[in-house]
């Protein structure tokens, strides 16, 4: 798989003052873990990035593909994708989508950042601020 694939780009740009991704996000899971969790083959959890159900980054000395394990449950969380697309239309790209996602934000409905707020069944919500943001 490449970066192009990913999207993302194969160094990350982070400011000094930046939390670092890997920090922001919490716990990742390499592809194979979350094929086993998900109980699905690699290629499923490969195709299912390619799709944008999914986000990814490559992590760590070896640069090792990621998705954040906040993503999934039984299955990747409903809402994602969507919520993908109107970022990415806003013009991020997929390191600043995880970090909008992850960030927290006190003005949000629940606790926590949007990625909690769409586990939390407030998915107009986020939409409506990732237009904002995009904008």
């Amino acid at each position: 798989m490449t970066d192009e694939a990913l999207n993302t780009p194969a160094e990350p740009a982070t400011e000094p003052s930046e939390t670092p991704l890997e920090e922001l996000v919490g716990e990742w899971l390499t592809v194979p873990d979350v094929a086993e969790r998900l109980g699905v083959p690699l290629s499923a959890v490969r195709r299912m990035i390619e799709d944008r159900e999914l986000l990814a980054a490559r992590l760590g000395e070896r640069r090792v593909v990621h998705v954040p394990a906040r993503f999934l449950d039984e299955k990747a969380m409903p809402h994602l994708k969507g919520t993908f697309t109107v970022l990415t239309d806003g013009g991020m790209d997929d390191e600043e989508i995880l970090r909008w996602l992850f960030t927290p934000d006190d003005t949000l409905p629940v606790q926590g950042a949007p990625v909690d707020a769409l586990a939390s069944g407030f998915k107009t919500e986020v939409r409506r601020r990732a237009m904002e943001t995009a904008i």
